[in-house]
Parts: structure tokens; sequence; C-alpha cells
């Protein structure tokens, strides 16, 4: 039985918002969603497991690129419609990008500015 999910408020794709912390620095890495069934496997596995929405399917956080997440805790904000996910990003990377965050733009004098350079070109990580 997994009554702590019916606390959650799942939006009307049964999805709810999932940001990636790093337990150590305390950055925020990335977001993406999660489903019921990737929520029930992170707890299971220590490792974070999201749904793709492009996709459609399950997907297991680094199973292409190997640039794993360890999930060290699993929170609910207050409403109870975001989830935060404390963990070690293994390798470093967890941007698609080849960068360690997702969150690399900053807005300044109305452009986005890049303020975070690429650790490993995409094409190494992806094949």
């Amino acid at each position: 039985m997994q009554s702590w999910l019916d606390d959650l408020q799942w939006n009307a794709d049964g999805l709810v918002p999932a940001i990636a912390q790093d337990i150590e620095t305390g950055d925020i890495l990335m977001m993406a969603w999660v489903n019921r069934e990737a929520l029930i496997l992170t707890k299971q596995k220590g490792q974070a497991v999201y749904w793709s929405r492009s996709r459609q399917k399950l997907w297991f956080k680094g199973e292409e690129s190997g640039y794993k997440q360890e999930v060290e805790e699993i929170r609910v904000d207050c409403d109870a419609d975001v989830i935060l996910l404390q963990i070690r990003q293994i390798g470093g990377i967890s941007c698609h990008t080849g960068r360690r965050r997702c969150f690399f733009r900053v807005l300044k004098d109305g452009k986005w500015e890049i303020d975070e350079e690429i650790i490993k070109n995409p094409q190494e990580i992806y094949r």
C-alpha cells in the first residue's frame, strides 16, 4: 500500500514536478516530472526515476549518460504539489547539455546569459 502517494496533489496528467537538489551544496540541479510509478521506483531503488513527457515513458536518470542521481531524501512542499529530491549527482553532470545543472542561464540586462560552461560535450555523452 502506497498511501503516502495519495497525500500528493497530482495534476490532471497524473504528474507532480520534482526538483533535484544537490544534498551537499544545496544547488538546484534540475526539474523534471514524476508519476506514481516513477516516485515508487525512486523510493525503492534510491535512484531518481522521472516521467519523460516527450517520450511518454519512465526515465531512469543516467540510463544513457551514466550520470545517475542517488536519492538521499524525498521531501514534499507545504501544498503537497512539488517533490524535492535531495540527491548526490554521480559524475557531476545533471543536464543533457553537458553542464552541472540545468539552470545555467541568468537574466541580465534583459537577456539570458550563460553562466556555466559545458563540462562534457553532449555528443560524447549520448550516442
